[in-house]
């Protein structure tokens, strides 16, 4: 009886700690960071120049302020693969030879009782190998959020799609140099330093390729099962 109360109070347990879900961190800012052009800055321009917008004649229209646009190329791809093989071996044996006692063998109903002998074998082998691959390709058009003090560029953005009955998000931040932006204002992601990338979806079909609670609870490492 004292199992079974045991086994359920376990159980009770195991259930609690799939249903907790840690505590989400709040959903950061991916707006798009534009100053507006009724601020304090540009409210005083005259009717040719305006303060901070000013254009060279010798400049293409790459980002290079807060505000400005710039697409990234995603160009991701990853492959990594590792394997390993072991195999060990090892024979022994001793042995005792008959013993003679006044030149006649030790024995008891015909068979030998001082002889003996002992041999062992061991054999060891273990293979492992472990694969990963990942692909994203596509394009995301994010805004400078700030420009650093070395002239790099920090930028974000989000591009949602809508489809049917769900929603499929890419995100996207990181740092870029001026001088990778090519002339058409964009940058290839693999030079996008610190780069956070973020590819998911919310709806119903979401929501099927996700494992239900149950499901969880026997691939907890806490299941007794």
């Amino acid at each position: 009886m004292n199992l079974i109360k045991t086994a359920i109070s376990l159980f009770a347990i195991l259930l609690l700690a799939a249903c907790a879900q840690a505590p989400q961190k709040p959903d950061e800012s991916w707006e798009a960071d534009v100053e507006s052009a009724q601020s304090d800055q540009y409210a005083n321009h005259g009717s040719v120049y305006q303060a901070g917008y000013g254009i060279s004649l010798f400049l293409d229209r790459r980002a290079r302020q807060v505000g400005d646009v710039i697409t990234v190329l995603l160009e991701e791809k990853t492959d990594a693969s590792k394997s390993s093989s072991t195999a060990t071996g090892k024979d022994s044996s001793i042995s005792v030879p008959t013993v003679n006692i006044l030149g006649r063998n030790v024995t008891h109903n015909g068979v030998p009782i001082l002889e003996t002998g002992v041999s062992s074998s061991q054999d060891f082998s273990g293979q492992g190998s472990s694969s990963q691959s990942n692909s994203l390709s596509g394009s995301i058009t994010v805004t400078v959020s700030e420009v650093l003090r070395n002239g790099s560029l920090r930028i974000r953005g989000e591009k949602w799609v809508t489809i049917n009955q769900g929603e499929e998000f890419i995100r996207l931040k990181g740092i870029v140099r001026p001088e990778d932006i090519a002339a058409d204002n964009s940058v290839p992601s693999y030079k996008v330093a610190d780069a956070r990338i973020t590819y998911s979806g919310k709806g119903a079909l979401a929501d099927a390729n996700a494992q239900g609670w149950l499901g969880r609870i026997f691939q907890s490492v806490l299941s007794p099962f």
